[in-house]
């Protein structure tokens, strides 16, 4: 067991220490780096007689997740055609116009959710539609905690069910489950957890005062209207892509079926922006503009700070950052599992974990310990895939409940720890200390304990021999 646990106890530090020095920088390479140390102190440590295992290991934990790795891949290219097309800033458009003090929680909190489903990030939302809910809820005369709190439940649940999120993917992928199955499954907690939490914002609510400074909702609309067709045709694009995967039809066709759709709706609707993007007019403007957004960097100009940051896409070479962390992750991964080391750390854990209930409840556990000394979301999800994967499969469960607890705690318990990389990012973006907002983020500190309440129950596990025993 000291052996097995040296690995992870060097990672935990080394993190811990690289954090504190470069805060959210450290996922731009050095958190990588520090993967790969302590895949090599693991490769020391492993037993003499399974050496040559190590290699192997890492080679079938990278093909496993090759498909994810691809997804995350068409995941930049689709968040780049649904901005250019309009998509993202027409979701925003109309999300604005259901504000009003007593409303605006739970429309801050859904506002949040639409736009971080659309991109399928949480960092992003916070960063732009975020920034501007902030300034609006505090001019309104409410607690900037309960703003951020609204902001990051919303921002958390749509990352969570966003089929284009990278933390959706790679819990799909460690559990072995279905993309699809994955975020059907989820809500049944994610479900609850939000609307528990749009309860309380609602009631938070009735308490505000009518009245407030709502000129920054018009200046924001004004200017989306005049940079682009706000149409709401437009989101015959996202619902068609959610419709196909409702449908079951496999995750990487149907994300570039939105990409295209998303090309071809920017080239009808939004021909001014593509053409800003090429940085010409012409018949190859189409071309190199479409292009130049799925692959790359495109800014689109508008005056004013937090849309400019907003309009800002990064394409596919935006997702290579995070596609370079989880390789280093699953290396590290790979070679703890072919060294033996995550079975002796999981049988140990199993021995406290009596059936359904309480495997569900170590890896919650898991993935929250990690959270709080690794200090980083993705390792609180690949390390705890790797480990609870087989003891899953042995008791007869279906992948599916494994990709959801690494999300309802690996995903979401991320931005509650102030040294965490996602907690320290909240609070950086959104201007206040995450012990400040902690209570009010309802969503990510309901979503482990309703997670665990249907453990504790059986609702809606499902089981491998279920299925088996229907077709027999």
């Amino acid at each position: 067991m000291i052996r097995a646990l040296s690995p992870l106890i060097f990672l935990v530090v080394a993190l811990v220490f690289n954090v504190q020095l470069y805060g959210d920088r450290s996922l731009e390479g050095s958190n990588q780096l520090i993967l790969l140390a302590s895949a090599g102190f693991a490769a020391l440590l492993t037993p003499k007689s399974r050496k040559n295992l190590l290699w192997k290991g890492i080679q079938t934990t990278i093909s496993d997740s090759s498909k994810a790795i691809l997804i995350l891949l068409m995941v930049g290219a689709l968040a780049g055609a649904w901005m250019v097309s309009g998509i993202i800033p027409t979701l925003i458009v109309f999300g604005l116009k259901i504000l009003s003090p007593k409303t605006f929680l739970v429309a801050a909190a859904l506002l949040s959710a639409l736009v971080s489903l659309a991109t399928g990030s949480s960092w992003s939302t916070s960063a732009t539609i975020g920034i501007a809910l902030m300034g609006i809820g505090q001019s309104l005369g409410l607690p900037a905690g309960w703003i951020a709190g609204a902001v990051v439940s919303g921002a958390y649940f749509g990352d969570k069910m966003s089929p284009v999120s990278d933390t959706t993917n790679i819990a799909a992928t460690m559990a072995g489950a279905e993309l699809t199955d994955h975020i059907r499954h989820m809500i049944w907690t994610s479900g609850p957890a939000i609307l528990i939490a749009c309860l309380v914002f609602g009631i938070k609510g009735l308490s505000a005062n009518e009245g407030g400074d709502l000129s920054q909702v018009a200046q924001i609309s004004d200017l989306l209207h005049a940079k682009f067709t706000i149409s709401p045709w437009l989101m015959l694009v996202p619902l068609a892509s959610i419709a196909l995967i409702v449908l079951k039809v496999d995750a990487l066709a149907a994300m570039g079926l939105g990409t295209l759709a998303g090309v071809l709706a920017a080239n009808l609707v939004q021909p001014q922006i593509i053409a800003e993007i090429a940085g010409h007019h012409g018949p190859s403007a189409w071309y190199e503009g479409s292009m130049q957004a799925l692959y790359g960097s495109s800014q689109i100009s508008i005056e004013h700070p937090v849309l400019s940051e907003l309009l800002k896409s990064k394409g596919m070479s935006g997702m290579l950052g995070t596609v370079w962390l989880i390789l280093c992750a699953l290396t590290f991964g790979g070679i703890m599992d072919a060294a033996g080391f995550l079975s002796t750390m999981t049988q140990a854990l199993l021995r406290f974990a009596r059936g359904t209930a309480g495997l569900i409840g170590a890896t919650l556990a898991s993935c929250g310990i990690l959270n709080l000394t690794a200090s980083d979301q993705y390792l609180a999800i690949v390390v705890p895939g790797r480990m609870f994967k087989k003891a899953y499969e042995d008791q007869g469960l279906k992948p599916e409940n494994l990709s959801r607890a690494l999300e309802d705690s690996g995903t979401v318990t991320s931005a509650l720890v102030p040294w965490n990389t996602c907690g320290a990012y909240q609070s950086s973006v959104l201007g206040i200390a995450t012990g400040d907002y902690f209570m009010y983020a309802i969503f990510n500190w309901t979503s482990p304990l309703i997670s665990m309440l249907l453990a504790l129950t059986g609702w809606k596990i499902t089981k491998i021999s279920s299925d088996a025993s229907k077709k027999s």
